[in-house]
């Protein structure tokens, strides 16, 4: 039986797990692609030492690369990708941003598939996983195989698109059981493709062209950031009735025929706050007239928003206590953008960071799961230098002191005792909570002072209990 040659182009969320699961398959061998910058390029021997390059919480997942990598040597990563010439199938999943105008940065896209047409042979198939703008398998990636190669797509070589579901904490879990949508750009690439994925796909693969399967991405990621925007404009109705918004959701969700979605302290990640772009994008470009899609910008600017309104939080909170922003210590919990992962790609905490610091505060952020070669990456200039920002990952170190914690991501860390046991050494026990991580009765019998998005506003006598509590050493 030949041995079928697999290329994956981006060693990250995506590439990583289905690199390692067709590794996995009997008379697969895979080979990683990634380029070797200061930021990412130690994955290459990483995981070349069968090491998952992941932090945070990913069952099976570490042990699934020991196996390919060390075990079975199926699996290896390289920067040269020249090893397409081989190929049988190429994978490309590499990030595909928007930049400040919302149109896609196809960077990594234009670079990667100008490489693959240089070095790919006659009858292999190529599958775009990054999420694209409609249309942009076929009116980008489509010419630049062809120009470099020389050959023609759906005579000489098989390209299809075919997008994941995956999320941080569910990567193997998603890709194998989450039903598959493979679409080509011609019948035969669809069979191929359709045939390629059924070696790690459990559940059903519904093929469709190439087109259909892009837009069912974005609308899907879309469709989420939309009702996210939803269930956070709620909860700042809540918050000024004076109602419980998780009360109202439980109340809402009770018919089953409604999902009202959890609000929380910003969207992050690598694919909502961008992919409603994209599909606007792909659609006033490849489609037959300029669509206004005033929905998805004002979804998009209520989730853009919530960050400011955690700042808001913090400083209400803070002056109810008769203490000012400038000059408070204030303890970020949370630099990932999901809970239990170390992934930091749009983390919210980022822009709730600016803003606190802009007001006068001195930042001390917290992740469990995030190194600080990640952490020195974010987006904070100056700040992480001239000390008005620092990072531990020991939360304790982190709430010493601190006259306000404000919770930006589920950790698990933060789910109520070790949180309110860590609280203790606060100057001021202040608790502003984002994502609904801890009950607010808890708190006050642990004499934590709790503010929480989409909540009551705090009706306790805040600053006779911090003058009693400073009488005894709080």
């Amino acid at each position: 039986m030949a041995e079928t040659h697999v290329v994956v182009i981006g060693m990250g969320y995506v590439g990583i797990p289905c690199a390692a699961l067709f590794a996995d398959v009997p008379g697969f061998r895979v080979t990683g692609v990634q380029r070797r910058s200061l930021r990412s390029g130690w994955k290459i021997d990483a995981l070349n030492a069968g090491e998952c390059p992941f932090l945070g919480d990913e069952p099976g997942l570490a042990e699934l690369i020991r196996r390919v990598a060390l075990d079975k040597r199926t699996f290896r990563v390289t920067d040269d990708i020249s090893v397409c010439r081989d190929a049988d199938v190429t994978l490309i999943d590499v990030q595909t941003p928007v930049d400040g105008d919302k149109v896609p940065r196809y960077e990594s896209l234009l670079e990667a598939s100008a490489g693959v047409g240089r070095h790919m042979r006659e009858g292999s198939l190529v599958v775009v996983e990054s999420t694209v703008a409609p249309g942009t398998t076929q009116h980008v990636v489509q010419p630049i195989l062809e120009r470099e190669s020389g050959m023609k797509a759906g005579r000489d070589f098989w390209l299809a698109f075919s997008y994941e579901r995956v999320m941080p904490g569910k990567l193997l879990e998603y890709l194998v059981n989450f039903p598959r949508v493979v679409g080509g750009i011609d019948e035969e690439s669809t069979r191929r493709a359709v045939e390629f994925y059924r070696h790690v796909v459990k559940k059903d693969i519904t093929p469709t062209d190439c087109l259909t399967a892009e837009v069912a991405k974005t609308v899907e990621n879309t469709y989420r950031d939309v009702n996210i925007a939803f269930a956070n404009e709620m909860a700042l109705v809540c918050e000024s009735l004076g109602v419980d918004v998780f009360e109202v959701r439980n109340l809402v969700n009770a018919r089953p025929d409604r999902h009202m979605h959890v609000p929380g302290a910003g969207v992050g990640g690598h694919c909502l706050p961008k992919d409603p772009w994209l599909l606007n994008h792909g659609a006033n470009c490849y489609g037959y007239r300029v669509v206004k899609s005033e929905l998805l910008a004002v979804a998009r600017r209520i989730n853009d928003s919530m960050p400011m309104h955690m700042a808001e939080l913090v400083k209400e909170a803070l002056t109810q206590a008769g203490r000012s922003v400038a000059g408070a210590r204030v303890a970020v919990l949370g630099l990932a953008y999901l809970e239990n992962s170390d992934d930091t790609r749009n983390s919210p905490a980022v822009p709730l960071i600016k803003v606190l610091s802009a007001l006068g505060a001195d930042i001390v952020a917290h992740d469990p799961y995030v190194r600080r070669e990640e952490y020195e990456a974010l987006d904070l200039g100056s700040m992480q230098t001239d000390g008005r920002v620092s990072y531990t990952q020991d939360l304790s170190a982190a709430l010493k002191g601190a006259d306000c914690a404000v919770i930006v991501t589920k950790h698990q860390d933060y789910l109520g005792g070790r949180l309110l046991e860590a609280a203790q050494s606060m100057r001021s026990p202040i608790v502003v909570d984002g994502r609904g991580c801890i009950d607010p009765g808890i708190c006050s019998e642990n004499g934590v002072i709790y503010w929480g998005l989409g909540r009551r506003r705090n009706s306790m006598d805040v600053k006779a209990l911090l003058h009693s509590e400073e009488q005894v050493g709080w």
